[in-house]
């Protein structure tokens, strides 16, 4: 059957509540979903958890619990908050936060964005790069671009993906609702091609729980707390708020269980897979380039996979991006915030690092950009039982939240002493630096705030 378009929208409602008459339906959201996450980070992902050692248990068993638990996060926090707040996250923190305040985050959630988004355009650079011989494809140990070729070919692809974001989210979730299904079949596609050429089909031999280079396996706890906090920026970060603020309603947070499911389940196996049948060719030689990897298996309809696949994860990470630069600069428009994140997103697509040290750069940027949503968190449903002003900043007039500040630099600096000191993976601190950042918000504001 058809699908009729969805209409385009030139307003976005950036500083302001959505009103009932743009609400949108169930089928954006599940699509939006399973389009940004059947993607292109699939592809680097399921590689890298062979080559960090996770087991058989380990990756069945963990993904599966932690699936679970983020599609429950987005329905039962961000989505509710979602829907009673009808605003971006960058808007709602200013109320609490003060604009200045609220400027440093959002320059540095703009900015972590834009390298998120530069790793898909890369994922789609290694597909676009196979039929051209003098493009040399990025490894695992590879951070600066790999030639000029490389680099001509990453431009190209940034400038598509920011005209797609350009448009607005209206049109980025029309792109993966399109995209979706037949992505998620040639992920499939790609696993039971791969399968029969498999010298064996145990999963104990897939993954074998001994990284590649001598490091301790990834475990079933990192596992869990990778798949449940690998996006924790968008729900206990609350990034979400700028998308299902459009839902008509909460249960729409179950959208995302289309996405961990089919992407964060599914296909990071499928993806795995493709990577031991690499190694099982190449042995230490193997490339973990999801262009390379997928043309051996399923061809040129594979090499289409791979460019949509980082195509439908960048796109609403540069509108996010985009929209928190307009909260850094309130006077730039939608679009120019969004051309400056896709300019960015393609410069650090030239660099492959970015890609293929996922698993660390994933766990990090949540850590860091996690904890402002548990602010937001306290504010809304904790404020007046604690005794403390709701939306602090705009009662009083201020532009600058010292509690807010302090809140979220004290855990975030002790993630980052314990990440450098003692070599922890960081999705393991996530959550209590997340609870710390809430905790310590609603007693330094009963300390430090004023009553307006």
């Amino acid at each position: 059957m058809r699908v009729p378009p969805a209409p385009v929208v030139s307003h976005e409602y950036e500083r302001e509540r959505v009103p009932d008459h743009a609400l949108k339906g169930p089928r954006s959201f599940w699509g939006m979903y399973a389009g940004e996450h059947t993607a292109g980070t699939e592809f680097m992902l399921g590689p890298l958890f062979i080559a960090w050692g996770a087991s058989a248990v380990d990756v069945i068993g963990g993904l599966l619990l932690g699936n679970i638990l983020a599609v429950l996060t987005w329905r039962y926090l961000t989505a509710p908050l979602a829907t009673d707040l009808r605003l971006t996250l960058y808007c709602k923190l200013e109320k609490i936060c003060g604009r200045r305040l609220v400027s440093l985050y959002n320059l540095a959630n703009g900015l972590l964005f834009c390298m998120l988004a530069g790793a898909m355009v890369t994922v789609s650079a290694t597909a676009v790069g196979v039929p051209f011989p003098g493009v040399q494809m990025p490894a695992f140990g590879d951070k600066l671009p790999t030639g000029l070729a490389w680099c001509a070919v990453v431009l190209a692809i940034g400038a598509l993906q920011t005209f797609v974001a350009v448009r607005g989210y209206a049109f980025v979730a029309r792109v993966s609702h399109l995209a979706a299904p037949w992505m998620f079949l040639m992920f499939v596609a790609c696993g039971l091609v791969t399968l029969p050429k498999l010298a064996s089909l145990n999963p104990v031999d897939i993954w074998t729980g001994v990284a590649l280079d001598g490091r301790p396996g990834i475990g079933f706890v990192g596992i869990v707390l990778f798949a449940w906090l690998c996006n924790a920026a968008m729900h206990l970060g609350m990034s979400d708020l700028s998308i299902l603020r459009y839902a008509r309603k909460p249960a729409y947070g179950w959208a995302a269980g289309a996405g961990m499911f089919l992407g964060h389940y599914v296909a990071w196996i499928c993806a795995s897979l493709l990577f031991a049948l690499e190694l099982q060719r190449h042995g230490a030689a193997a490339s973990n380039a999801p262009g390379p990897m997928v043309f051996s298996a399923v061809g040129w309809a594979g090499l289409a996979c791979v460019v949509l696949a980082g195509w439908t994860t960048a796109n609403p990470t540069i509108y996010r991006a985009g929209l928190a630069f307009q909260g850094v600069l309130p006077a730039l428009s939608r679009r120019a915030g969004t051309l400056i994140a896709g300019a960015l997103a393609t410069i650090a697509g030239l660099f492959p690092a970015f890609a293929m040290q996922l698993l660390d750069f994933v766990g990090i940027y949540g850590t860091v950009l996690a904890p402002v949503g548990a602010i937001i968190v306290a504010d809304h449903w904790l404020a007046r039982r604690a005794g403390i002003t709701p939306d602090w900043a705009a009662r009083t007039g201020s532009s600058f939240n010292i509690a807010a500040l302090l809140a979220w630099v004290i855990p975030v600096a002790g993630f980052f002493w314990l990440y450098q000191t003692r070599d922890i993976f960081p999705s393991y601190l996530t959550v209590p630096v997340w609870l710390a950042c809430g905790g310590l918000y609603l007693g330094l504001s009963r300390t430090l705030l004023r009553a307006p």
